[in-house]
């Protein structure tokens, strides 16, 4: 068997003359980043359950019609089913923005500090905290799988 080896393995140990304020903002970048995919996926949350409500309109329409209540119905059918989220667009438009501009821009920008930096390193605040935090030689501990 292979001798395991203590501490984080070469794509999280932190390239020679990095600085401490540069790991740091780094991992805040990171972090913030984490915020966005996480606003992203409540997002595309929003988009299904937009679009499960609008589909179920239909149900409510027919069950008005059928209940002697023709014009609310109508009224639901022509105002409400299909109406745009925000002006003029549709949640599907509302995501594809978001993630073709901010979403995009935050994960280049993240990408390009990294490979500037740290030659494209992740998570290296991240893994310096694990080390500092584990205790060595315990079993649940490893700094990284066998």
């Amino acid at each position: 068997m292979g001798q395991q080896h203590d501490g984080p393995d070469r794509a999280h140990r932190r390239p020679d003359g990095v600085s401490d304020a540069t790991v740091e903002a780094l991992g805040k970048l990171g972090e913030a980043l984490e915020c966005v995919e996480r606003a992203r996926g409540h997002l595309y949350e929003l988009h299904q359950l937009i679009g499960h409500a609008d589909l179920m309109l239909d149900d409510a329409v027919e069950l008005f019609r059928s209940a002697g209540h023709p014009a609310l119905a109508e009224r639901i059918d022509r105002d409400l089913l299909g109406r745009n989220v925000i002006a003029g667009r549709w949640t599907f438009q509302i995501v594809e923005d978001f993630d073709d501009g901010y979403y995009a821009l935050f994960r280049e920008m993240d990408r390009q500090a990294r490979d500037d930096l740290v030659g494209g390193r992740r998570h290296l605040y991240e893994a310096e905290m694990k080390e500092r935090r584990r205790t060595r030689g315990r079993p649940g501990h490893e700094a990284r799988p066998a």
